[in-house]
């Protein structure tokens, strides 16, 4: 991503970690230490969790840190160096990429279209003084394969399918030839599991945003879901997948938002359980669609980015009168007439995440409760962004526009919505199980647990 010249007399080739914070199928790391081997250099991982990224909270924290200690002991396995920073303050240093580069043969990175990454990937290779490589290993089919904006599943798919041979196979796991032999460098934290809750206390973050009572960070975690999943639930998961009483999901976004799974080490192993069309359409087209439209859309959080007949009719509806219209903080408080949004809300507000097939009908009844469309957007992002652990990530803000009528077509005409698809709550009653989902957050809420047989992730 610029033409600096390897720094001859280097100590290392540096992997920046900013979205794959894994040492397992990870393509970034992979393409570091093959560079590393022909400059007869070891590698040094940094990986970082700072106090500045929007919405910082102990939620986000704790999920971060929890995979800190299972990275270090397997790259510690592979020979490859690694460093840790945790910046405590806006006070602490904020330039160790640019330290650590400094002693860098070339730096290698993430490509990622969204968030703090495609902001980092856009400033920092003009500065870096050394070779500046982004990779994608957040895709299975390279996200730059598709030179353009795709319109919706219909046209990427047989795109994907056409080369999707060439790129669902196991990443090749290069051998380090030059290991990494001296101690990491001065910043370096060391975690371990017990002392994640003092260290993400002493962090100057949002603490009421507490950590997830569902989701655990960390490889070890992601491959336990992924097991589970596998042996239990794939074979359902057509069947059941928008039934949030079914449990029948992988629940894997969280660990695949912040990389400590890959989505080909997961595709690759649902299809090695034989059929599974359901699920791969999920995790490949419709996942890939996200990270086209992040990657091609001017703003992918924008209304902007909406197809030109769901904008239309949109405003064409702005004025309709809104029988409920309710501010940030009633939806945040989920303090609504409605008892399912009420549930879904305190589903991300307790667990970080809410059921996909939900979450549409959650931001369904944003757009009809809010005063216009511009509204209605700010209210969804601030809250994904806030508290879901899957949130800040092509597939959230490709979700959140489809709500609006992104990779949608045209539908009846009503009011509000135009012609925009409309979700009703008697819908949901007739499709799904809501009686028992408003029972499982009812007790969540009560107890402060989980429901007897839903396990913890």
């Amino acid at each position: 991503m610029n033409d600096s010249p390897e720094r001859r007399g280097a100590r290392y080739v540096l992997y920046w970690a900013q979205m794959n914070r894994r040492a397992d199928s990870n393509h970034s790391l992979e393409f570091a230490v093959s560079h590393a081997n022909r400059l007869k250099l070891p590698v040094l991982v940094y990986e970082a969790v700072t106090c500045t990224y929007p919405f910082a909270s102990d939620r986000f924290h704790t999920f971060l840190l929890a995979g800190v200690p299972e990275t270090a002991r397997r790259l510690r396995e592979r020979g490859i160096g690694y460093v840790f920073y945790l910046r405590k303050r806006r006070s602490d240093a904020n330039d160790i990429p640019y330290r650590l580069a400094a002693e860098s043969a070339l730096v290698v990175t993430d490509d990622y279209p969204v968030f703090i990454p495609a902001a980092h990937n856009a400033s920092v290779p003009a500065k870096i003084g050394v070779p500046y490589f982004a990779v994608d290993s957040s895709c299975i089919v390279p996200m730059r394969s598709f030179e353009k904006k795709e319109y919706a599943a219909y046209t990427i798919r047989p795109k994907i399918h056409r080369v999707l041979g060439e790129f669902l196979r196991p990443v090749e796991q290069v051998v380090a030839k030059h290991a990494w032999n001296g101690p990491p460098p001065g910043i370096h934290l060391e975690v371990t599991k017990e002392a994640i809750p003092d260290l993400v206390a002493s962090c100057e973050i949002d603490h009421s945003v507490r950590p997830s009572m569902a989701f655990t960070g960390g490889r070890l975690a992601a491959e336990a879901r992924l097991r589970a999943f596998l042996g239990r639930d794939l074979a359902r998961y057509g069947a059941d997948k928008n039934d949030p009483g079914a449990h029948a999901t992988s629940n894997l976004s969280p660990w695949l938002h912040f990389g400590h799974i890959s989505p080909l080490e997961v595709a690759l192993a649902a299809k090695a359980r034989g059929p599974a069309p359901e699920f791969l359409e999920e995790l490949i087209v419709r996942r890939e669609l996200a990270f086209n439209h992040a990657l091609w859309a001017p703003r992918a959080d924008e209304l902007s980015a909406i197809p030109g007949w769901a904008l239309d009719t949109l405003y064409k509806h702005a004025g309709d009168r809104r029988e409920h219209v309710y501010s940030l903080e009633q939806f945040e408080a989920a303090q609504t007439h409605d008892p399912l949004w009420n549930a879904c809300q305190h589903e991300l507000l307790m667990t970080g995440k809410i059921h996909g097939y939900y979450r549409m009908y959650w931001g369904k009844k944003i757009i009809e409760w809010s005063s216009d469309p511009e509204s209605a957007l700010a209210v969804m992002i601030h809250l994904n962004d806030k508290y879901a652990l899957d949130g800040r990530d092509p597939n959230t803000y490709t979700n959140i526009l489809w709500c609006f009528g992104l990779h949608d077509r045209p539908w009846g005409e009503r009011e509000v919505f135009g012609m925009v698809r409309f979700m009703s709550f008697d819908g949901m009653k007739r499709k799904t199980s809501v009686d028992s989902y408003l029972r499982e957050i009812s007790f969540m809420r009560m107890t402060g647990t989980l429901p007897p047989g839903v396990e913890k992730h």
